[in-house]
């Protein structure tokens, strides 16, 4: 017999509000304020000692919104005491999870797009009379229950979440003079908390999958926020072992790109050279299959180029973006190959660099492509700034590039106008109520929106239900995906100013910028310890900062 050990934990987590509930003739709710209590999940034979929620089906079903507070990821737990249909011995309920309270609501089908699609989240389900039922498998923060046995009552003993994630510790931290700022860190660190499951997913609701792109602002989070995870190694040498060369990960060129990108950061932040020297034969392959796309003009020539859906529909945009992607693949190949020892593909990896860099492409006002373009220094980070990325502020910004175009607009020298879009547009997210950050967002839907976390009242806008493209269209967007916690990363590289230098982090890099802060502090993992830091901006304007770092790490 195989036995697997399951390394996460489970939590109860009792509702903390009732959204709505049935007021119909034909149904009855008694005492509804009991699914608030906190219960431990174990039945009982008899309710002679205790109150219990009463649901009665005398002709229409009675039902009832919960809500949990918090995106979590895992099921229900329903505690049957007693019904009046003795002989069935089981109740039926309906159970609707969902992100949003109006996904909750939602049928399956129709214009709004309510799917079971990666995780079944709406289903038909038995509960015993004095049993307890685990139920579902997805994310959410609500749950619609209805009661579906007609004529005949059922006495609910309680009601729990049951949360499924790693009990981590948040070695990383953050915190300013702005609340709002620290709200939107602790929210992008807990997004991609959610997501490290048994592998490292993009979406706990839909998209539970393994996405090498996704995985790059991903992994930027969770080393400045945990430190090392083994769910990171593991999903890369999961995708690794999925697409044997010469296939592209996930069909994307771009995408086996990004796997070379993580393993550098990954490398550079845990210095484990012999889990590196286990990618060896995989990646110098892999820079080789990617060194041949480079056509001897200097353009690459790919199949199926992408960046992220957002940008799409600009094809010029793109193929800009993936050239800057490839320059940016071969720098790090030259650095990985020459701590692997591959010194040929190191020098195949640099000539193809300079080929790459004799052409500039159009980035066609992408601000995806531009960032890309502005960081592997093809064009002048200042420049880009201000006439592609600052005007409209946040206008044009994606969850997953996010991240690059405040990296792009840090390197500028714009700290006070990346704390502003982060303002703008993560914290956009948050003005809509929402506990975790979303596989896509644009600043336009906040106009006449009505928040996630109420039923959307007659003259406003159900964000969730109507807006999303592609592959998210409706409630089948993700309201929990990882690639969006970006924000997280970039103000501990930018504004606490922390960069490993060397692998292992022996030798990190302390820049802080504070922009418009008056000061900010926090901590961040390495594998030596934890690094602190405190700045304080004088009135001179200048930045006085106390470093302290664990023995074996030198500061520059």
């Amino acid at each position: 017999m195989k036995v697997k050990q399951d390394t996460r934990t489970r939590f109860a987590i009792s509702p903390v509000r009732i959204v709505w509930q049935t007021e119909d003739s034909g149904s009855t709710i008694e005492s509804p304020e009991l699914l608030l209590i906190e219960h431990e999940g174990q039945p009982v034979h008899d309710s002679s000692v205790r109150q219990t929620c009463v649901l009665r089906h005398e002709g229409k079903a009675p039902a009832v919104l919960l809500d949990f507070g918090t995106e979590l990821h895992g099921g229900l737990q329903l505690s049957v005491l007693v019904g009046s249909n003795h002989n069935q011995r089981k109740a039926k309920f309906r159970v609707r999870f969902g992100e949003s309270a109006m996904e909750a609501m939602s049928e399956l089908g129709g214009s709004q797009n309510a799917t079971n699609d990666h995780a079944v989240r709406d289903s038909i389900v038995e509960v015993s009379y004095m049993g307890t039922e685990q139920i579902g498998n997805t994310g959410f923060r609500f749950v619609r229950i209805d009661f579906l046995d007609e004529g005949h009552l059922i006495q609910l003993l309680g009601i729990n979440a049951i949360a499924i994630m790693h009990d981590l510790e948040y070695k990383g931290s953050f915190r300013c003079n702005d609340e709002l700022l620290n709200q939107i860190w602790d929210t992008g660190a807990y997004t991609v908390h959610l997501n490290m499951q048994d592998y490292l997913w993009d979406g706990i609701k839909r998209d539970r999958l393994v996405w090498t792109g996704d995985m790059h602002p991903e992994t930027s989070t969770l080393q400045a926020v945990f430190g090392y995870h083994d769910v990171v190694p593991k999903s890369l040498d999961f995708i690794r072992d999925e697409y044997p060369l010469p296939n592209w990960m996930t069909t994307f060129p771009t995408y086996s790109i990004w796997w070379i990108l993580v393993h550098h950061d990954w490398y550079m932040h845990n210095g484990d050279r012999n889990y590196l020297f286990t990618q060896r034969t995989y990646m110098t392959e892999l820079l080789r299959l990617l060194a041949d796309c480079v056509r001897p003009d200097g353009k690459s020539d790919i199949p199926n180029p992408f960046l992220d859906w957002p940008s799409s529909t600009n094809p010029k945009g793109v193929d800009a973006g993936v050239h800057a992607l490839f320059i940016w693949c071969m720098d790090i190949g030259v650095k990985l190959c020459i701590a692997m020892g591959e010194q040929e593909t190191a020098e195949l990896c640099r000539k193809t660099s300079e080929r790459l860099r004799t052409v500039i492409p159009d980035h066609n006002e992408s601000k995806q492509a531009a960032a890309l373009l502005s960081l592997v220094e093809l064009l002048d980070p200042k420049l880009v700034n201000e006439e592609v990325i600052s005007p409209g502020s946040s206008k044009g910004y994606s969850t997953f590039y996010g991240y690059y175009i405040l990296k792009a607009r840090g390197e500028s020298g714009d700290i006070d106008g990346c704390l502003d879009s982060i303002r703008e547009y993560w914290g956009g997210m948050l003005s809509l109520g929402a506990t975790t950050f979303w596989e896509d967002f644009d600043i336009d839907w906040l106009k006449n929106a009505a928040r996630i976390d109420d039923l959307t009242p007659e003259g406003k806008i159900d964000v969730h239900g109507t807006y999303g493209g592609y592959c998210y269209q409706g409630y089948r967007h993700s309201l929990c995906h990882g690639w969006a916690s970006g924000p997280t990363a970039w103000l501990s590289e930018y504004v606490l100013g922390i960069r490993p230098v060397e692998p292992g982090c022996r030798v990190i890099r302390v820049t802080p910028q504070l922009g418009d802060l008056e000061w900010a502090q926090g901590t961040f993992p390495t594998p030596l310890g934890i690094v602190k830091v405190v700045h304080v901006k004088l009135a001179d304007g200048t930045i006085l900062s106390d470093v302290m770092v664990p023995e074996g790490i030198t500061v520059l």
